[in-house]
């Protein structure tokens, strides 16, 4: 009967809230846990049976078990979001989420890479010869220019590409579509790199293919992008968010204005763009030091 209820909820999810297949995935995934933590031998609780200490010794176990206190506040997340769906569908009167407070978590700020680090990556990394390489190059150089998240990337097609206006559509979370202009030299690598995928008569309306022509996956992203920022930096992750990390980073360094940022990102909060700010906090105190007259005192 739990079951029943995790698979309507994330039916709810997927034709009314619209999620993609990967945020579904995390919702089943953290349900399905605390499922087994309730019924671990398959013994039955009615739906309006669970309550909030059911909850905290869930979380007790978690911590135990060395889950990170991040990971349990987002399966709390997805706890609170079943429960507020079962209370519209009348299934449970109290929610038993109520009572629950999220363990504290330490405050991390994105990783990004340098400036000089990624101007490095871009004149004198050498990329693959022929189509590879340059395919390889423009996937780097979207990411950090345009702050594009991994799956919409792959999911970008070649009519989304405006080359005469200068623009690329991305369909966002939530199927959010947003608008994003690109320099003139990431106009002429993506012009180039059209040009020598059309030569190689490969079809695929898809942006980015393999070299025969299949849509590029995000785990081949996840490799090319780890493959070639291996080559510029020591920092453990080396992923594509990184690099919308670093767009975030640069553009605040440099002066942009945090809502238009926002809007770049399509993050829906300003709250989730303000944490980029945090890292340009080094700047504004060299920035003090130099400027004030008692900076260096």
């Amino acid at each position: 009967m739990f079951d029943t209820h995790i698979q309507a909820f994330l039916d709810y999810l997927s034709t009314e809230k619209r999620y993609s297949i990967h945020t579904r995935t995390s919702y089943q995934n953290d349900l399905s846990q605390f499922s087994a933590f309730l019924f671990p031998d398959n013994e039955s609780i009615h739906i309006e049976e669970i309550n909030y200490q059911h909850i905290r010794r869930w979380i007790a176990y978690l911590l135990e078990c060395k889950i990170e206190p991040r990971s349990v506040t987002r399966k709390l997340s997805t706890l609170k979001s079943f429960f507020k769906f079962l209370q519209k569908q009348h299934l449970v009167l109290v929610n038993p989420m109520s009572k629950i407070t999220a363990p504290k978590t330490p405050k991390r700020l994105p990783v990004f890479i340098t400036e000089h680090q990624l101007d490095d990556l871009f004149t004198n990394i050498e990329f693959e010869e022929g189509f590879n390489g340059i395919r390889d190059k423009l996937i780097l150089d979207l990411l950090y220019q345009t702050g594009i998240r991994r799956s919409e990337l792959t999911h970008l097609t070649e009519i989304d590409t405006d080359l005469f206006n200068s623009t690329i559509k991305v369909l966002g979370k939530r199927n959010k579509e947003r608008i994003i202009p690109i320099s003139l030299a990431l106009k002429r690598n993506l012009e180039g790199y059209l040009q020598v995928k059309h030569e190689l008569n490969l079809s695929n309306s898809m942006l980015l293919v393999s070299v025969n022509g299949n849509t590029l996956s995000e785990q081949a992203v996840y490799k090319i992008v780890n493959k070639y920022l291996s080559q510029i930096t020591t920092i453990q992750k080396k992923s594509p968010h990184v690099l919308r990390h670093s767009f975030a980073t640069h553009l605040l360094n440099n002066g942009a204005d945090i809502n238009a940022v926002k809007d770049l990102l399509g993050h829906a909060n300003l709250s989730a763009t303000q944490v980029y700010t945090h890292n340009t906090i080094d700047k504004l105190k060299k920035s003090y030091q130099q400027a004030h007259p008692r900076g260096d005192s």
